[in-house]
């Protein structure tokens, strides 16, 4: 009999290790603002936490030791990814290098910048993985339009390897020949914080 995906198989990579470049000076960070009296990098990790992902792992790299601090006292892993300046990719293979995600059936790539993604939407995600068999490509979509959070099945895993630069998985999604199911979660799907104006427009306080 085959092996059928659950819930418990879901690991998440919660990645928080880029400068932002887009975002303030040379020296701000926006995963340390504060939503909700709570540091944004911590609030992302408290919300995959309470979800049915059986780990979470946060993948830091830009002022990392702040972001640290933020995320003390949560069951997670944190990684330290050195070479976050070269682009997203190599904090997506630093988080797929873990015995915890290698050994899922799925990875749930999650950006830590998008303060309206909530654990209801990472568990829809999960449920549709599970409903696939655990070997479907799931997206995150507001209506037609793609966005993240991304569920990547364990097959992928060597093409994540593989990556370079700043393209995340997208490259990926599009070459592979595993189905794409889109689970539309609303305007969350697309809401990140990449700019000082939109992180103030979406209730955030700079620290």
């Amino acid at each position: 009999m085959e092996r059928i995906a659950d819930h418990s198989e879901v690991a998440v990579v919660l990645l928080a290790a880029g400068q932002a470049r887009r975002y303030g000076n040379a020296t701000d960070s926006k995963l340390l603002a504060v939503f909700d009296g709570v540091p944004l990098v911590r609030q992302s990790a408290m919300r995959a936490c309470k979800s049915m992902a059986h780990s979470v792992t946060v993948i830091v790299g830009f002022r990392a030791p702040e972001l640290i601090s933020a995320l003390s006292g949560l069951p997670i892993s944190i990684l330290h990814n050195p070479d976050f300046a070269s682009g997203m990719s190599s904090s997506l293979i630093t988080g797929m290098t873990t015995p915890q995600v290698r050994s899922a059936e799925g990875t749930l790539v999650m950006l830590a910048d998008m303060p309206s993604v909530s654990t209801a939407d990472i568990n829809l995600l999960i449920e549709a993985f599970v409903a696939h068999g655990g070997r479907s490509i799931i997206i995150a979509s507001c209506g037609n339009v793609r966005g993240n959070p991304v569920i990547l099945p364990r097959s992928l895993l060597s093409e994540v390897a593989r990556l370079k630069g700043d393209l995340g998985a997208r490259n990926i999604i599009r070459a592979s020949n595993v189905p794409v199911v889109e689970v539309d979660i609303g305007p969350s799907a697309l809401h990140d914080v990449d700019t000082l104006e939109a992180l103030v427009a979406a209730g955030g306080i700079v620290s």
